[in-house]
């Protein structure tokens, strides 16, 4: 691969997944639109509802398209083609374990679920019926987890696209048929998300074939080598700590919000979408760092690495004023598509500011966290992880009594800055390994 660094390699790698994030809303909108059109509420609560468990439990082994992608991308500059192939040999049997795994023990997990978030007796039978379907898909969507780690962590971003654009694609015309023309309601949107993952997990392999063509991914000694098996643990496990505390922050904000009644939860569900845009667009230059960055460091080439940390940094820098200027002149009609009530567009409003300066604010958090995964720096992802965490609750402590929802936003502000700050600090440490 080459060594040379441009701008147009990091557009390369970062724009196929771009792409690929603007096709995940999409399917949403889908599932919940063909169920809508059975003309009864509860099936769109189940599907909502369903999906949120299940994404839920898949959520917790995210770590493992991160730490893939960090430890092959470090074997990939170091030159270790065998160690690369074996890596994804290693993703793959832990994501087909822990899917195995959420099979088995579906009963008391899902009875979990719902006495956290209790539904009505026939959203919750509905729910029922779904997640009976989907959960059977959990080893291929959490193995997917991993290919798509080795192929960004390879550059192979293009891969990527075509496989989401397959899933999501394939997704969608069977809601259509199983839904709209054979009228099997929850059951055919579950059994068209079930079909996507399967067939997704064997392009992914097909996609992968280079690496089942020689012997190393197989190679068991190495496979299960001892030193790399524990490394790869005590990555993917930092990563699950710091994931666990991203994600009880969010959680907090949803609460903390739900306390301010009805319309300012709205407005704040709303709000939340703008956050989701500048993450969907800010991933692919995120995953460049993870790749860039991870070759760099197992080259041990300082000057590579941090010219990748820059141009990859430049790009989301550019697309995060770019995303502010637009929602500083489009967001107030981005808030009425999103709700016809004027009560929840004016609350929104008011709190368009804080969306305005999140990507500039936030842009910091996400590419050292790309930085940083490409390096696998993942102990100081953790660690920062929690003193941002104590920063955002002594913000929530004194900022919300004193402003209400204005200081919920500023809380969630200042976790973006104190990510950024607390990473930022440790950088020259992640330069100083590449030495």
């Amino acid at each position: 691969m080459a060594d040379s660094l441009t701008h147009g390699r990091v557009l390369k790698i970062a724009l196929p997944i771009v792409i690929s994030n603007a096709t995940v809303p999409i399917l949403g909108a889908v599932d919940t639109g063909v169920v809508g059109q059975m003309g009864l509420a509860a099936p769109i609560g189940a599907v909502g509802i369903g999906a949120v468990i299940l994404s839920g439990l898949y959520w917790l082994f995210g770590f493992l398209r991160m730490g893939t992608a960090g430890l092959t991308a470090q074997a990939q500059g170091a030159g270790q083609t065998g160690e690369v192939s074996a890596m994804l040999s290693r993703s793959l049997m832990v994501g087909i374990a822990a899917g195995l795994a959420i099979m088995a023990l579906q009963i008391p997990l899902f009875w979990g679920a719902f006495q956290l978030s209790p539904a009505s007796a026939e959203v919750e039978s509905l729910a029922r019926d779904y997640m009976a379907i989907r959960v059977f898909s959990a080893p291929a969507a959490i193995a997917l987890f991993g290919i798509t780690g080795w192929l960004i962590a390879l550059e192979r971003t293009r891969a990527v696209l075509v496989m989401q654009l397959w899933m999501n694609g394939l997704n969608i015309a069977l809601d259509l048929v199983f839904v709209l023309h054979l009228n099997w309601g929850v059951e055919g949107v579950a059994l068209a998300t079930f079909i996507a993952e399967w067939t997704g997990l064997g392009l992914g392999l097909w996609l992968c074939r280079d690496a089942f063509q020689t012997p190393a991914w197989k190679d068991w000694p190495r496979v299960f080598d001892r030193v790399r098996l524990r490394r790869m643990a005590l990555v993917n496990s930092d990563i699950l700590l710091r994931s666990v505390l991203l994600q009880a922050a969010f959680i907090s904000f949803l609460f903390f919000g739900a306390d301010f009644g009805d319309i300012t939860l709205a407005a704040n569900q709303i709000l939340l979408q703008f956050l989701h845009i500048t993450a969907y667009a800010l991933d692919g230059f995120a995953f460049a760092a993870e790749a860039l960055v991870g070759q760099a460091l197992g080259a041990r080439n300082r000057s590579r690495l941090r010219r990748s940390a820059y141009l990859t940094s430049f790009w989301g820098v550019i697309v995060t004023v770019f995303l502010s200027v637009s929602f500083a002149l489009f967001g107030p009609q981005v808030i009425d598509i999103m709700t016809t009530a004027p009560e929840v567009q004016a609350e929104a409003r008011s709190y368009l500011s804080y969306m305005i300066v999140a990507p500039v604010l936030g842009v910091g958090a996400y590419m050292l966290d790309g930085i940083f995964i490409g390096a696998t720096r993942t102990r100081d992802m953790r660690n920062m992880m929690a003193i941002s965490f104590a920063i955002y609750c002594a913000a929530l402590t004194m900022l919300m009594p004193a402003f209400g929802n204005h200081g919920l936003w500023m809380s969630l502000l200042v976790l973006f800055v104190a990510r950024a700050v607390t990473l930022g600090l440790r950088y020259p440490a992640l330069e100083a390994e590449a030495a």
